[in-house]
C-alpha cells in the first residue's frame, strides 16, 4: 500500500491506548481529534485497572499447561477465571484460534513478542515522565509474583528462560527473601513455594495518567475532543476517512484510528481481521490497611493484584472470557474480596472499599496486541488484552512509524 502521511487523525476510543496514540500522533505534527461515547478519557476499561506496568510479566495467556483446565473453566469451577459456552461464530473461531495456540513452542513465541513491546513501552514511558510532570501516582516499587506449586515454578521458570533476562531484571527469591524485601508478606494467608521479583517493575494510576495526559495534549498540541458521542459509521474513500456521529455530525481526515478495544462493531463492519474478545475483570479501591505493600503484588493462584496506588490500595483481577456486560457483577466483587482478603487480609481495609469496577479487556488468542493500516485512511490498535496500561505507549510508537511519521529526536 502507498499512503501519504497523515495531516489530520481522528481517533475512536478515548482509553489508555487511544490517548497514548493521539500523544504519539500529535507529537509529530498530527491534528488530532480523540472520540469517545462516554464522558471524558478512560472511562471505560482503563478506569480502575490493578495499576501494574508489568514491563517483564508478559505471559501469554494461551500455553501447554491451560489444555489441562479448560472443561474446569467451562464449568465454572474456579472462582478465579472462567469462560462461556457461546455458540457464536467469531467466539468458536477465536476459542479455536486460542487452542491453536496452546503449544509451549507458541506460548514462548507469543510471550517474547509481548515482552519485546513492553520492553519498549518502558523505554517510553521513561522518556515520558523524564519530559514532563505528569501526576498519575508514577513509581517503581519492583513486583513479586506469588508461586504456590513446583508445577507453576516450572512454568515460571519456562517463561523466564524463554525471555532470556538476567538476574537483575527477574529472579526466583525464596519466601523469607521475598519477606525481607517486603515485610506487608508476614501477613500472607498461603505461604508460597517461591516468589518471583521483577525489581524495576512500575506502577501508576491508568486513569490519571490518561486524563492528565490528555489535557497537556490539549493545551500543548492542539488535541481535541468530542466526547459523549458514538461513531456510528466509518467510510473510506482513496485517501480519507468520514465519519458519521450519533448526533449526525460528520467529520472528514486523512486518517481514522480505531483503539475501540474490546468494541467490535466498526471492526465488523470495516471488515478489519482482528480477533478481539472481551475479557471481563475486576478491581476494587480501598484505604491502607494494617500492613499495605510497598511492592505491588501478583498472585497467581487467585490472579490478582495488589498494588500501592498513592493513599489508595487497588485489589484487581479475575477473567470472565466471553462476558460482555461492563458492569460489575455483585457476586464476582464478593469473589474478589473473598479471595483478596484470604491473600493478603491486612493489605487494604477491607471493610471500607471506597469503589468498585468492571472492565471488558480485549484479548487476542495469543495475547498480542493488533497494529495495522489495511487502509491508505484506516488504522487501528487494539487488542491489548490485560496489558492495555503496560503495553499502550509502545504500541503508540510503533503505530506511528507504520504510518511513516518521523522519528523524534529525543532532548
Amino acid at each position: 500500500m502507498s499512503a501519504r502521511t497523515p495531516k489530520t487523525a481522528m481517533i475512536i476510543g478515548a482509553g489508555v491506548v487511544g490517548v497514548t496514540t493521539a500523544y504519539a500522533l500529535a507529537r509529530r505534527g498530527v491534528n488530532v481529534t480523540l472520540i469517545d461515547f462516554r464522558d471524558g478519557a478512560a472511562d471505560g476499561t482503563s478506569f480502575a485497572n490493578g495499576g501494574q506496568l508489568s514491563y517483564l510479566h508478559t505471559d501469554a495467556l494461551a500455553s501447554d499447561t491451560i489444555i489441562k483446565d479448560m472443561p474446569g473453566l467451562a464449568m465454572g469451577l474456579n472462582p478465579a477465571f472462567r469462560i462461556k459456552i457461546s455458540l457464536d461464530p467469531d467466539y468458536v473461531n477465536w476459542l479455536l484460534a486460542f487452542l491453536r495456540n496452546c503449544t509451549a513452542s507458541r506460548h514462548a513465541e507469543n510471550t517474547r513478542s509481548a515482552l519485546a513491546i513492553g520492553l519498549e513501552s518502558r523505554v517510553e514511558m521513561q522518556k515520558l515522565v523524564q519530559r514532563y510532570d505528569l501526576d498519575f501516582d508514577y513509581q517503581v516499587p519492583g513486583k513479586m509474583q506469588l508461586i504456590y506449586t513446583p508445577e507453576m515454578r516450572r512454568n515460571v521458570e519456562a517463561d523466564m528462560a524463554a525471555k532470556g533476562l538476567d538476574a537483575d531484571e527477574q529472579r526466583l527469591l525464596t519466601f523469607e527473601e521475598a519477606r525481607t524485601l517486603e515485610p506487608a508478606l508476614s501477613d500472607i494467608g498461603t505461604r508460597p513455594e517461591a516468589v518471583m521479583y521483577a525489581a524495576r517493575e512500575a506502577l501508576g494510576d491508568a486513569h490519571k495518567f490518561s486524563v492528565n495526559l490528555l489535557a497537556l495534549l490539549k493545551r500543548d498540541f492542539g488535541v481535541k475532543t468530542l466526547f459523549g458521542n458514538r461513531v456510528q459509521h466509518v467510510s473510506l474513500s482513496s485517501d480519507r476517512a468520514t465519519l458519521t456521529l450519533a448526533d449526525g455530525d460528520v467529520r472528514e481526515a486523512d486518517l481514522c484510528v480505531l483503539c475501540t478495544g474490546a468494541d467490535r462493531r466498526l471492526l465488523k463492519e470495516l471488515k478489519i481481521d482482528a480477533p478481539v474478545m472481551p475479557m471481563k475483570g475486576y478491581s476494587m479501591t480501598a484505604p491502607h490497611g494494617e500492613n499495605a505493600p510497598r511492592i505491588s503484588i501478583t498472585d497467581s493462584k487467585r490472579r490478582l493484584v495488589v498494588s500501592r496506588l498513592g493513599d489508595r490500595i487497588r485489589i484487581a483481577g479475575m477473567a470472565d472470557l466471553g462476558w460482555t456486560n461492563p458492569d460489575p457483577d455483585q457476586k464476582r466483587i464478593a469473589t474478589l474480596l473473598r479471595e483478596a482478603e484470604a491473600s493478603l487480609p491486612k493489605a487494604a481495609d477491607f471493610r471500607n472499599v471506597q469503589s468498585v469496577w468492571a472492565g471488558l479487556r480485549p484479548m487476542t488468542p495469543d495475547s498480542n496486541p493488533r497494529i495495522g493500516r489495511p487502509h491508505a485512511a484506516l488504522a487501528y490498535n487494539l487488542g491489548h488484552g490485560m496489558l492495555g496500561w503496560t503495553m499502550g505507549m509502545g504500541t503508540a510508537e510503533r503505530l506511528a512509524k507504520l504510518i511513516g511519521l518521523p522519528e523524534l529526536a529525543e532532548i
